[in-house]
């Protein structure tokens, strides 16, 4: 393929819904896979199916950068005492992620090949949006238990592991479900969501690395080009999108995530009962 502007263009907005909803609880897959049927890049469905993965590097990155400080155990402005805490923040970020890279890796094509539709999506978005909606209603007047990450207890790090594997689900948002599992477990909203983007970080990078090798790491100068462009475009909304949502949650809760989600679902249904599923024939 020939890199056209409009294919620029339409990896560019794909850059921009990945890096806009990887990190607020509102299915960056999901919306990967509504964005695709509307903005179709001319590429192969192998690659594309690679892209969709391996962009999210550039959303992750942004939290690299972000956070390098806090999750940097070697940093010389350290004391020991800051560097044990940072070896055991790892530790249980490594913890958590267990879960997810035992059932990912097992049942991992098997969702690929049924739930990559949007049937699937637009039901996993209304019913984790009541979700949210249910336990921040919860949680009302509760006092959380762990408000500083340093205090996060290995068992709250395995239970909020477990809840990410539910995100195996397309529409259900790895940062939605690691959310709602650490606010039902005693975490606050901060700690989750700080948490939440830690553990992302080696699921991530497994995940691109395992999609990369599986394509076969052959690519076209067009398909590099399209990748960084992705990738740097993503990079740069996910910093203002996680600066906002944690200046967002010190004042606010989830419920307008959950309401944003239970709206998008349905609109999802009334266009696919009007025109049908797009994703049929997949």
């Amino acid at each position: 393929m020939d890199i056209t502007l409009i294919e620029l263009v339409k990896t560019i907005i794909l850059g921009i819904v990945e890096g806009l909803t990887e990190w607020l609880p509102v299915s960056s897959t999901g919306h990967m896979i509504l964005v695709d049927e509307f903005i179709k890049l001319d590429v192969s469905k192998s690659f594309m199916d690679m892209f969709l993965v391996v962009i999210q590097l550039g959303a992750i990155l942004a939290v690299v950068w972000l956070s390098f400080e806090k999750l940097n155990p070697w940093s010389s402005r350290k004391s020991p005492t800051e560097k044990r805490a940072t070896y055991s923040l790892w530790a249980k970020v490594i913890v958590a992620c267990l879960p997810a890279a035992v059932i990912g890796l097992a049942f991992n094509k098997y969702m690929e090949e049924h739930f990559m539709t949007a049937p699937v999506v637009a039901t996993t978005l209304i019913f984790y949006g009541i979700l949210f909606i249910v336990v921040e209603n919860y949680n009302k007047h509760r006092k959380p238990r762990v408000t500083d990450i340093d205090t996060l207890d290995y068992k709250t790090a395995l239970i909020i592991g477990i809840f990410q594997v539910l995100s195996l689900v397309p529409g259900t948002s790895r940062s939605g479900a690691t959310i709602l599992g650490g606010i039902l477990f005693g975490a606050s909203r901060t700690v989750a969501a700080e948490f939440t983007f830690f553990l992302a970080i080696p699921v991530m990078f497994g995940a691109s690395a395992l999609k990369m090798v599986k394509f076969g790491l052959h690519y076209t100068g067009a398909e590099i080009i399209i990748m960084l462009v992705g990738m740097v475009t993503a990079f740069i909304v996910s910093v203002l999108s996680i600066k906002f949502l944690m200046r967002y949650i010190k004042t606010n809760d989830f419920k307008a995530f959950g309401w944003y989600r239970i709206v998008l679902g349905i609109l999802v249904l009334v266009y696919l009962f009007a025109v049908g599923d797009p994703t049929a024939d997949n």
